[in-house]
């Protein structure tokens, strides 16, 4: 049986894995954006993206469930995504260029496709890491 300090040891561990993992997601992510180019880029830079949803909500939540948390990041994906076809996305990014790689600046149904494979490959990464942590 585990005493509430060594759950809240466990969340406070677990915070600091998936914010090393965050930030090396978001270099794997930038440096995509900053070398790629192509349909092939810009697909892994959106599952990229949706991997670093995924990590920020599990950080918010560590103890949630890797499926509410993966359903969570998809459903943000894509309410970011629908966003886009009000334009603001795009008037903002004039102003402040980095609104760009948060908020995207145009609707691209495949982007949807993309942010699925990213936030399920993190869930599932999550998964298989979480189950190897726990005691049996």
């Amino acid at each position: 049986m585990h005493s509430p300090s060594s759950r809240e040891t466990g969340a406070a561990a677990r915070r600091w894995r998936l914010l090393a993992s965050a930030g090396l997601v978001i270099a794997a992510g930038l440096l995509t954006h900053l070398v790629g180019s192509g349909p092939i880029a810009d697909r892994a830079g959106d599952a990229l993206y949706a991997v670093m949803v995924y990590l920020v909500i599990a950080v918010a939540f560590p103890r949630a469930s890797v499926v509410i948390v993966g359903v969570i990041a998809l459903a943000l994906c894509a309410a970011i995504e629908v966003f886009q076809l009000t334009g603001l996305p795009a008037l903002w990014a004039q102003g402040f260029w980095p609104v760009r790689l948060v908020l995207g600046v145009g609707f691209d149904p495949g982007d949807l496709v993309a942010y699925a494979l990213g936030g399920g490959a993190a869930a599932a990464a999550d998964f298989v890491i979480g189950r190897r942590r726990t005691p049996r």
